[in-house]
């Protein structure tokens, strides 16, 4: 088992920036694959950004340019800076994570952006 907590969400204005992190309870270094992804009112869930445990990134369209995803291999936490954040990006960011073949899922952060 894998337990994720995600953390850094708020509310934040048009243009700003928000970082999110995602604490894992093992080192990263064990595990896959890391994602975020993130869920709107009514919406389905969707991939926002992958990140491999070499370092290879994957964006969604939406937020590419303006997300970039980490992870410390040598600690316990991946991020996901949010930058030129737009209202449209206002959803619950889950944290997710590969082990053994299965996927693990944080609870979810709020992040609301709006004037």
């Amino acid at each position: 088992q894998v337990q994720l907590v995600e953390s850094g969400g708020d509310l934040v204005q048009p243009g700003g920036s928000l970082r999110l992190s995602c604490e894992a309870s093992r080192m990263l270094v064990s595990l896959g694959n890391m994602a975020w992804y993130r869920q709107a009112p009514g919406k389905q869930r969707e991939l926002v950004a992958v990140i491999s445990p070499a370092g290879t990134t994957n964006y969604a369209s939406s937020v590419k340019g303006r997300f970039t995803i980490s992870r410390d291999n040598a600690g316990n936490t991946m991020s996901l800076q949010m930058n030129s954040l737009k209202p449209e990006d206002t959803a619950v960011y889950y944290c997710n994570a590969e082990l053994r073949h299965l996927s693990w899922w944080g609870q979810g952060t709020q992040v609301t952006v709006s004037s």
